[in-house]
């Protein structure tokens, strides 16, 4: 397998997992978020990643998930599940049922916490990868997993039979684009902090773009890709500055991504949004002030 054996492209949001009072998957909400945003465009979705707080889910929880997800899109999209997990028998245990769900491919990061080398990394992939019958889109997002894929390490990784493409969502330009340079003639290669350098990468041959702030700036996150492809410069500027000023409101002031992007979908009356898993807190007080004050400025309330 390679980046032409799927048909993959364009802006698949990684959609949030929204919850009732006492905890449960709101699974109704859910499934409308997704059929909002593909009504706004979406060419297909990220489940149970970050975003998705995959990390606060049992397993149970997120194979409920791959369920839903494809019970929702009906096969009219592309649907990556994120079937990442420390141990190779997790992993391979996720992605297996994600197959069985009907999910297109797996989105799948190294193993976090434990530090690790980048041959223990490719072991882990190599491991995974030979036991699992899904495409596989690797997920570099160190500031999460504590392990890299570098360039280099994605160029080695990109042997491996059922890997297909990779998210990169370093944050860090020069890891994109070395990265982009080292494997997109064999993989597809999707921007993941496409609110801040989704045009350019998209310019430069992003095959996608893999972000969360679709999920409250359905048309402007989509958008951002199909300006940024068509070369509409003018516009594709302004929306990336758009995304930049949001990065920047949701991470600031005593806000983090997550539970700023849920209350933002909750303030513009969006399904998925609600509160998070502990140990996020939903926000309160002079953070979720602030962040009211920061979307009328910005005119999206």
């Amino acid at each position: 397998m390679d980046r032409n054996s799927v048909n993959w492209s364009g802006p698949m949001p990684a959609v949030t997992t929204p919850f009732h009072d006492d905890g449960r998957i709101d699974e109704a909400a859910f499934a409308a978020n997704l059929e909002g945003l593909i009504a706004a465009g979406a060419t297909g979705f990220v489940v149970g990643g970050c975003t998705g707080e995959f990390w606060a889910l049992s397993h149970e929880e997120r194979k409920r998930l791959f369920d839903v997800a494809h019970e929702a899109i009906a096969g009219r999209v592309t649907l990556i599940a994120g079937t990442g997990a420390v141990s190779v028998e997790e992993t391979v245990a996720l992605t297996r049922h994600a197959e069985a769900a009907g999910c297109d491919g797996a989105l799948i990061l190294p193993p976090y916490f434990v530090k690790l080398s980048d041959d223990e990394i490719f072991a882990h992939f190599a491991d995974v990868t030979g036991a699992i019958g899904l495409p596989v889109v690797l997920y570099n997002i160190p500031g999460n997993a504590v392990n890299a894929i570098t360039p280099a390490l994605a160029a080695r990784l990109a042997d491996l039979e059922r890997v297909v493409a990779i998210k990169e969502s370093s944050g860090d330009w020069n890891n994109y684009y070395g990265t982009h340079l080292a494997v997109h003639e064999r993989l597809r290669v999707y921007c993941g902090p496409s609110s801040v350098f989704g045009v350019p990468a998209v310019q430069l041959g992003a095959d996608g773009t893999i972000d969360c702030f679709p999920n409250v700036w359905q048309r402007g996150g989509l958008d951002l890709y199909f300006a940024a492809k068509a070369g509409e410069t003018e516009k594709a500027a302004e929306l990336q500055a758009m995304g930049r000023r949001l990065t920047d409101l949701f991470t600031s002031e005593g806000r983090t991504l997550y539970p700023a992007t849920k209350a933002a979908m909750d303030m513009l009356g969006l399904p998925g949004g609600g509160t998070p898993r502990r140990p996020l807190r939903k926000l309160a007080g002079e953070p979720l002030k602030g962040l009211e004050a920061g979307l009328k400025t910005l005119g999206l309330l």
